[in-house]
């Protein structure tokens, strides 16, 4: 298929599963009126909450979990591809880590790919905050694609965006489309958004479809929003701003081929040595 559809639909997730669930559900038809062939979510489509004391309280295993449920049922219902850009999932993990999970669900509901975000945002500033993701999130271990009927899609989660060699291995593997949910902080989504997810789809001559958290939440946070679809050349094909709601763009397929032709970067990209000559 040359043309995708995409729908993007910019949350504000709250401390709420079931209230997250049912927006995402309204969602998967409304896309699928608007003749979508896949819904996006962002990162922590189903429950976003800094009290990890609640979290823990709330949270469910991926074979338990609410949000994930309904999803699929109102995707088989829908006949409609489904990208949750991210669950928080607990007992997933033997070190009692929880897992931060990007799901892949297809027309009839079932489950085409997992995977577990693998860079995780631990840094102490110089103002005495710091941030610790992997105090209560365990990293993946596997680099994961999926084949779709619009091509080979490449999955990550948010701060992978900042890490190229992981864009490197999924473009190696035939990704023509990189999927990165994000809930980036506004400071951050500012100077950083743009700049990467561009980079990202320019490096490859690939689409980035890049569905982001938008607003105040009820946890308190503030994220950047600015879901951004972007084509092979670098061109922005949707930015939806700084406010919830669904966005649709029409991806044109065609030009991953016409952009790779002008710049044969993955043609002329080479292994580089591991060992540095220094002088």
């Amino acid at each position: 298929m040359t043309i995708l559809r995409a729908a993007l639909f910019q949350m504000t997730s709250g401390i709420d599963p079931a209230a997250n669930a049912a927006a995402i559900v309204e969602m998967v038809y409304r896309a699928k009126g608007e003749g979508a062939d896949m819904l996006f979510t962002p990162e922590m489509a189903g429950y976003l909450d800094r009290d990890r004391m609640r979290a823990a309280q709330t949270l469910r295993s991926e074979a338990e979990d609410g949000v994930l449920a309904a999803v699929r049922n109102a995707a088989a219902r829908a006949g409609l591809w489904v990208h949750l850009g991210s669950l928080p999932l607990r007992d997933e993990r033997a070190d009692g880590r929880w897992a931060n999970r990007s799901l892949m669900i297809d027309a009839n509901g079932d489950i085409r790919a997992r995977y577990d975000k693998i860079h995780l945002f631990d840094v102490d500033l110089a103002s005495g905050e710091s941030w610790r993701e992997s105090a209560v999130y365990g990293p993946g271990e596997q680099v994961v694609a999926v084949d779709t009927p619009w091509g080979r899609m490449g999955l990550s989660i948010c701060y992978d965006m900042r890490f190229p060699d992981l864009y490197r291995a999924l473009t190696d593997a035939g990704a023509t489309i990189l999927l990165a949910p994000a809930a980036f902080t506004v400071p951050t989504g500012q100077a950083h958004w743009h700049v990467l997810l561009r980079a990202r789809a320019i490096e490859a001559g690939c689409v980035v479809i890049a569905t982001a958290q938008a607003g105040a939440h009820a946890d308190g946070r503030v994220t950047y929003g600015h879901s951004l679809v972007v084509d092979p050349w670098g061109d922005l094909l949707l930015d939806m701003g700084d406010t919830a709601g669904l966005g649709l763009a029409d991806i044109d397929l065609s030009r991953i081929g016409d952009v790779r032709a002008r710049v044969p970067a993955l043609a002329n990209r080479r292994t580089m040595p591991r060992d540095v000559t220094i002088s």
